[in-house]
């Protein structure tokens, strides 16, 4: 198999010419560097649970064929339990991004012009509070340094067609995840999405709803008005924030206090959604 690409957390190796292998593996990275500690396990609750959320979403067209390792020939072994063969598709280089709550850079934006990204979502909101209704947020896809907003007239350009039914079905899944998570206790406060094509066909691609592309708070600890306790990898920026490091070479390694308590985070949130130890 040819490595295609080394990503922050990913491998993606193509596996047959029609397949890809997306390998998930314990690398964190924060601030758009790749930290040198890893979290042990993490690559396999990422998959899992892209997995089980892909089955949860099964009557949307996602890239999803296999995920046992038994069912797969010629694989090594320390890929087991952390891999996606997956349909080979055209990326749309676009984030589909869907915030539900006010919260990282959309808090940051709302502080200082009143606004989403652009959009009316009423005046006197706090950090962390919840929306009226859920809002689309999308931004460019960068290959390096950080993810752009843009406008819904940029969006419209770039995916063209189907801009509107992406922007449709983003909302709903993410709405329809949130009220599943919520019964689960987890507010899912946002998350982002990405979608390709096949024979110019829009399918559902890339991870699905997990810590590392989506913004997990436990429903019992909620306070509006401040910063949300979370079971994402905030829990490492927060960490990160408090050291000396100037965010602009290379990173720390974490202490074995924040390792641990990073990764009973990413167990926890697949014991409440799906009831999985991982």
């Amino acid at each position: 198999m040819r490595l295609i690409r080394k990503g922050k957390v990913r491998d993606i190796y193509d596996y047959d010419g029609e397949h890809l292998l997306l390998v998930a593996t314990d690398r964190i990275s924060a601030f758009d560097f790749v930290l040198p500690t890893l979290i042990p396990d993490k690559g396999k609750i990422l998959t899992r649970m892209s997995v089980l959320w892909f089955q949860f979403f099964r009557d949307i067209p996602n890239h999803l064929v296999e995920w046992r390792f038994e069912k797969v020939s010629g694989l090594p072994d320390n890929f087991k339990d952390r891999f996606m063969l997956v349909k080979k598709a055209k990326p749309i280089p676009v984030e589909f991004i869907v915030r539900g709550y006010l919260a990282g850079s959309g808090w940051k934006e709302y502080s200082k012009t009143g606004k989403l990204f652009g959009h009316e979502v009423g005046k006197g909101l706090r950090e962390g509070d919840r929306l009226p209704e859920p809002v689309f947020t999308p931004t460019t896809k960068a290959e390096e340094g950080h993810d752009l907003p843009i406008s819904i007239e940029e969006y419209r350009k770039i995916v063209g067609e189907y801009a509107n039914c992406l922007m449709e079905k983003s909302i709903e899944i993410y709405s329809r995840a949130h009220d599943y998570a919520l019964e689960k206790g987890i507010i899912i406060a946002d998350t982002k999405f990405e979608f390709g094509f096949i024979d110019d066909e829009p399918i559902l691609i890339d991870e699905l709803l997990t810590p590392d592309s989506s913004r997990f708070w436990p429903a019992e600890e909620y306070k509006p008005g401040k910063s949300q306790p979370s079971f994402d990898k905030q829990y490492v920026r927060d960490y990160l924030l408090s050291t000396d490091w100037d965010r602009k070479s290379t990173p720390p390694p974490l202490p074995e206090e924040v390792v641990k308590k990073t990764m009973e985070k990413y167990h926890e949130a697949l014991r409440r959604l799906f009831g999985e130890e991982g």
